[in-house]
C-alpha cells in the first residue's frame, strides 16, 4: 500500500482516495480471520486514535490527505506493529516519521553549501540579515527550474526577500517560477513509510532515547 501510495506521491504529488479504501477495507475484512478476534478489534481500535490526530493534521495543511489516510489505513490494516521488543504506540509511525523530516532538511544545507563552494551567488539582489539567511538555507535553496516547491522569496521594488511562511500543502500551488528559492513539497507519504518501517525493526525512536536517557 505504502509503496503505491509512494509511487503516486512521487509521480503526480497526487493519490487517489481508492487506494486507502481498498487496502483498508481488506485491513477490516483481515479481522473475521483473526483467532483472537475481540483481542484484536480492540487492538485496532486503540490503534484508530491516530485517525482524529491525522485529520486535524491534515486540515491544518501540514500534510496532504494522502497522508492522513495512510496513517488510518496502517492502523487498521497493521495495529501497533514491530518486530522489536521495544514499545510502540498508535502514534509512532508519525513520529517516526517526523524525525525523518529532518533528512530533506539536511539535504537543503548540503545543496546550498555546494552551491556556494561552485562560487554561485545564491542570494544575489536580496538584502536579508545573516541569521534569516541561514534560516533560508536549511529551509530551502535556490532552484533554477522548480517543480514540486512552495515560493519562499518576494521583491519589494528592486530588492528580493526571504518569506518564510507557512505553505498550506492541499491549498497552495508549487511555484512555476525560475530561478528562485523554494522549500520542497516533500511527499510525506516516504517518511510515513521509512516511519513504519522504522516502527517494524526498531519501535519508536523517542520513547527508546528517552527511555535510554532516564
Amino acid at each position: 500500500m505504502l509503496a503505491i501510495g509512494g509511487f503516486f506521491d512521487i509521480w503526480k504529488r497526487e493519490v487517489h482516495d481508492y487506494v486507502w479504501v481498498i487496502f483498508g477495507s481488506a485491513g477490516a475484512m483481515l479481522l473475521l480471520f483473526e483467532p483472537f478476534q475481540m483481542t484484536a478489534l480492540y487492538s485496532t481500535l486503540f490503534a484508530l486514535i491516530i485517525a482524529p490526530v491525522a485529520i486535524i493534521i491534515w486540515r491544518m495543511g501540514l500534510f496532504g490527505g494522502a497522508d492522513a489516510f495512510a496513517l488510518i489505513a496502517l492502523a487498521i490494516i497493521a495495529p501497533q506493529i514491530t518486530f522489536s521488543e521495544n514499545m510502540v504506540t498508535p502514534f509512532t509511525t508519525l513520529s517516526n516519521a517526523a524525525i525523518l523530516f529532518i533528512i530533506p532538511l539536511l539535504v537543503n544545507v548540503i545543496r546550498n553549501i555546494i552551491s556556494e563552494l561552485r562560487g554561485e551567488n545564491i542570494f544575489e539582489g536580496f538584502e536579508e540579515s545573516t541569521s534569516k539567511k541561514i534560516l533560508a538555507s536549511v529551509l530551502g535553496y535556490r532552484s533554477k527550474n522548480p517543480k514540486y516547491g512552495f515560493l519562499i522569496e518576494k521583491t519589494e521594488g528592486s530588492v528580493k526577500k526571504i518569506v518564510l511562511s507557512f505553505h498550506h500543502v492541499d491549498n497552495e500551488k508549487f511555484s512555476q517560477k525560475s530561478n528562485t528559492w523554494v522549500t520542497p513539497g516533500i511527499p510525506y507519504l516516504l517518511m510515513i513509510a521509512g516511519g513504519f518501517l522504522i516502527q517494524l525493526v526498531y519501535g519508536d525512536v523517542i520513547l527508546v532515547g528517552i527511555s535510554n536517557w532516564f
